[in-house]
C-alpha cells in the first residue's frame, strides 16, 4: 500500500513580488544616480579608492537589476518541463553577485598593491567629501533594500553588494582625511585593499550558499540524520530510507522519503502526523512520502530495496 503526497503551503520564498520591486527599484535610482557623479570625481581627484568603490556601485546597480528580473523569473507558474517553474532563478543571481564581487576584488588588490609602491597623486578633501555623500546614499540604499524580503538569497546578494559599497565608503572617506591633512597618499591604495577584502568576504558566502543549493545540499540548520531518526522513532514507524532533503531555491525546502510502518497502520494517519512533525519542528512544508506496510510475515513479498542510510524505529 503506497502513500504519496506533495505538502505546498503557501510561502514567500523570498518573492513578495511588488513590495520587493519596489525597494529594490529605489536603491537602483539612488545607486546609479551616485555612481555617475563619482566617476567624474574619481577621475578628477586621482582617486583609486573612489573608483573602486564607483566599480563597486556598477555591480550594485547590475546586482540589484539582476535580482528584479530573477524576482519575476521566480513568480512564473510551473509549466511544461519547468516542475518547479524558476525559483532557481533568484540562485543563479545570487551566484553570479558573487562571482562578479569575487572578479571584481581580483582586479582592485592587483591596481591596490601597484598604487602601494607607485602611489599617484590624491586630491584628499575631494575624496573625502565625496565619500560622505557616498555613505549617505549607501544608508538609504542599505535601508531601502532591508525592508525588501531578505530571506531570498537573490535580494540577500543585492543588499551584500550594497552593505559592502557603504563599508567601502566609510574606509574610503578616513583615506581622503588621512591624505587631505597628512599627505600620505598611499591611504587610499590601502583603503581600495580594504575594500577588496570585504567584497571577498561577501563573494564568497553568496557563493558559498548558491552552490549548496545547486549541489542540493541539505538546509543550514537541518541535519538529515537527526530528521530520519526523529521520523523513524515515531510510534507506529518501522523503518525510513531513501531520505533526501534539499532546498528549491532560498528559504523554501523539500523533502522525500519512503517510510515503512506496522501492519494493520493507517498509512494515511502515518502520513499526516509525519507531516506535522516535519512543519512544526523543521518548517518542512513541502514532502513528498511514500508509506507502505513493512514486510514483517513474508520478506519476499512486495518489499522495497532501499538505497541509502536507513533508520529503524
Amino acid at each position: 500500500m503506497g502513500d504519496d503526497t506533495h505538502g505546498h503551503d503557501g510561502h514567500s520564498h523570498g518573492v513578495t513580488a511588488d513590495a520587493d520591486r519596489t525597494w529594490l527599484t529605489i536603491a537602483l535610482v539612488l545607486i546609479v544616480g551616485f555612481m555617475a557623479a563619482e566617476v567624474v570625481v574619481g577621475v578628477l581627484a586621482g582617486s583609486l579608492a573612489l573608483i573602486t568603490d564607483a566599480g563597486h556601485m556598477l555591480t550594485d546597480a547590475a546586482s540589484i537589476v539582476l535580482a528584479l528580473a530573477a524576482i519575476r523569473l521566480a513568480a512564473r507558474p510551473a509549466r511544461g518541463d519547468y516542475t518547479y517553474g524558476l525559483k532557481r532563478a533568484e540562485i543563479l543571481s545570487a551566484q553570479a553577485n558573487g562571482i562578479t564581487l569575487l572578479l571584481l576584488a581580483a582586479f582592485f588588490v592587483f591596481e591596490g598593491v601597484r598604487r602601494l609602491f607607485v602611489p599617484g597623486e590624491v586630491e584628499g578633501a575631494l575624496v573625502f567629501v565625496t565619500a560622505l555623500v557616498g555613505i549617505a546614499v549607501n544608508v538609504a540604499a542599505s535601508w531601502s533594500i532591508s525592508k525588501a524580503n531578505r530571506s531570498s538569497l537573490n535580494v540577500e546578494g543585492a543588499f551584500q553588494h550594497i552593505l559592502n559599497d557603504l563599508y567601502a565608503f566609510i574606509a574610503t572617506a578616513v583615506a581622503g582625511a588621512v591624505v587631505w591633512f597628512t599627505g600620505f597618499a598611499r591611504a587610499d591604495a590601502i583603503a581600495a585593499l580594504i575594500v577588496a577584502a570585504l567584497m571577498v568576504k561577501a563573494g564568497w558566502g553568496l557563493v558559498r550558499a548558491s552552490g549548496r543549493i545547486f549541489l542540493e545540499a541539505a538546509p543550514r540548520g537541518v541535519d538529515p540524520e537527526a530528521v530520519g531518526a526523529e521520523l523513524a522513532a515515531v510510534g507506529a514507524v518501522v523503518e525510513v530510507h531513501d531520505l533526501h532533503i534539499w532546498e528549491i531555491t532560498s528559504g523554501e525546502a523539500a523533502l522525500s522519503a519512503h517510510v515503512l510502518v506496522s501492519e494493520g497502520v493507517d498509512c494515511h494517519a502515518v502520513r499526516n502526523g509525519l507531516e506535522q512533525i516535519l512543519h512544526d519542528r523543521h518548517h518542512i512544508d513541502h514532502t513528498t512520502l511514500q508509506v507502505d506496510h513493512a514486510c514483517v510475515d513474508d520478506p519476499e513479498e512486495h518489499c522495497v530495496e532501499p538505497h541509502g542510510q536507513s533508520y529503524r524505529g
